[in-house]
């Protein structure tokens, strides 16, 4: 290669020589053609190197959804109520001079909860006997003056006028003792009234008014508000119905009896147990609900009035349902699909109606086949019309809360589900 290099000025000027040396030259190059055309075909003909490896599939698992007995319930969200609730103003007016419980505690029916200053009324009670003594003496007289002229009319000693006076005179003081012990009687309550005791048992709230204040009687809210107090056990969970809830009660004379569960907002499980016992005596024509009331016994007080809820209401029937992952299910626009894997590896998507979630599973209510094999685990590996690698999973619900109705489920194999 070196023979064919570009010659300088310096070699390009004139010499001795020359035309011999430019001739040995060309016959370098021409010998040096045939070598670089050999060495270029030799380079064409190398084989190339081999072709990259196929991409590997995406592995994903698959498995056949969970076939499994469910019982039908209908879902409902609503609020703990007080079984009874009672607000406790005075019957009378007074000081109020003591109060005899610790707020937020435990009271039984008839328990004292207030003083009110009693003197008042035991002087009006005081009163009142002494005028039942006067009528009393009264009537003891006007009787004896009137056995007195029947006696003498016999001998015509006095008139008839007289005998009658006499009795309606007798009659007047029979009606003023009568009047007088009822006014006893009344100053009687009174005075009982001055202490407040409580009329149902339940949990007391906090006092309204201190020792010392001004309380009020008066017709309803008028009277001054001492405290409020709740019945718990049991107590009651209401709840607003569909219409068709009201059409099965109307329709089914035990539907009162419907059993209900409930689990509150920290709780996996519906530990807690009751059942339906009113529904409303008409809907609402603006929402098209009824309102209905389940009872629940509350032995340690644990529920609470004013707490929501999430209860799900017995239909009395089961059915066979399939249940996957709630995770495998993709939406598309407006529908819900799963991904499934044929024979030959294909992914494809199926358009399903979905159900309720069981213990962390979906139901699938129509769209899918026992025997299809759904993307449970990659599903963002699998696209609808390409190919994957499956890999057999199982599906399995989750864990319930450790309560024996939930062990009695798992260990029977039967779940319930809510819709």
């Amino acid at each position: 290669m070196n023979m064919l290099k570009r010659l300088t000025p310096a070699e390009a000027t004139p010499i001795e020589g020359a035309p011999s040396r430019r001739r040995a030259l060309r016959r370098a190059a021409w010998v040096a053609l045939p070598v670089l055309a050999i060495a270029g075909g030799y380079a064409l003909m190398r084989p190339s190197p081999p072709a990259q490896a196929a991409m590997a599939l995406p592995t994903v698992t698959v498995s056949a959804p969970l076939a499994r007995e469910i019982m039908l319930w209908d879902d409902y969200v609503g609020r703990f109520e007080p079984s009874r609730a009672v607000e406790v103003r005075p019957r009378i007016s007074g000081q109020i001079t003591a109060v005899h419980f610790k707020d937020g505690q435990m009271v039984r029916a008839g328990q004292p909860l207030f003083t009110i200053d009693p003197r008042p009324f035991q002087a009006a009670l005081a009163e009142a006997r002494a005028g039942v003594a006067t009528a009393q003496s009264d009537l003891a007289l006007a009787r004896t003056d009137l056995e007195r002229a029947e006696r003498l009319v016999e001998v015509e000693a006095v008139s008839q006028s007289e005998v009658d006076r006499l009795r309606a005179r007798v009659a007047a003081a029979s009606a003023a003792l009568a009047g007088a012990q009822a006014r006893a009687r009344s100053r009687a309550l009174d005075l009982e009234f001055t202490t407040v005791r409580a009329p149902i048992a339940g949990r007391i709230s906090d006092r309204r008014v201190d020792a010392g204040n001004l309380a009020s009687s008066g017709e309803g809210a008028s009277g001054t508000l001492l405290t409020t107090i709740n019945a718990l056990d049991p107590i009651y969970f209401t709840f607003e119905g569909s219409e068709a809830l009201f059409l099965k009660t109307k329709r089914d004379a035990d539907a009162t009896a419907t059993p209900v569960e409930i689990k509150l907002q920290d709780e996996n499980a519906y530990r807690w147990k009751g059942k339906l016992d009113f529904t409303d005596n008409g809907l609402d024509p603006r929402s098209g609900t009824i309102r209905a009331r389940a009872v629940l016994p509350n032995p340690d007080l644990f529920l609470t009035p004013g707490m929501f809820g999430n209860m799900r209401l017995s239909t009395g029937s089961a059915t066979q349902a399939l249940l996957v992952p709630d995770t495998a299910v993709q939406t598309d626009q407006a529908r819900k699909t799963l991904l499934v894997v044929g024979k030959d590896g294909t992914v494809s998507a199926k358009a399903v109606e979905l159900g309720p979630v069981v213990d962390g599973l979906r139901v699938i209510r129509a769209g899918l086949d026992p025997a299809d094999q759904v993307v449970i685990v990659g599903t963002q590996l699998a696209m609808p019309g390409g190919k994957v690698q499956p890999k057999k999973g199982r599906i399995e619900p989750e864990a319930q809360a450790a309560t024996p109705a939930a062990a009695t489920a798992l260990m029977s194999g039967q779940a319930t589900f809510t819709r």
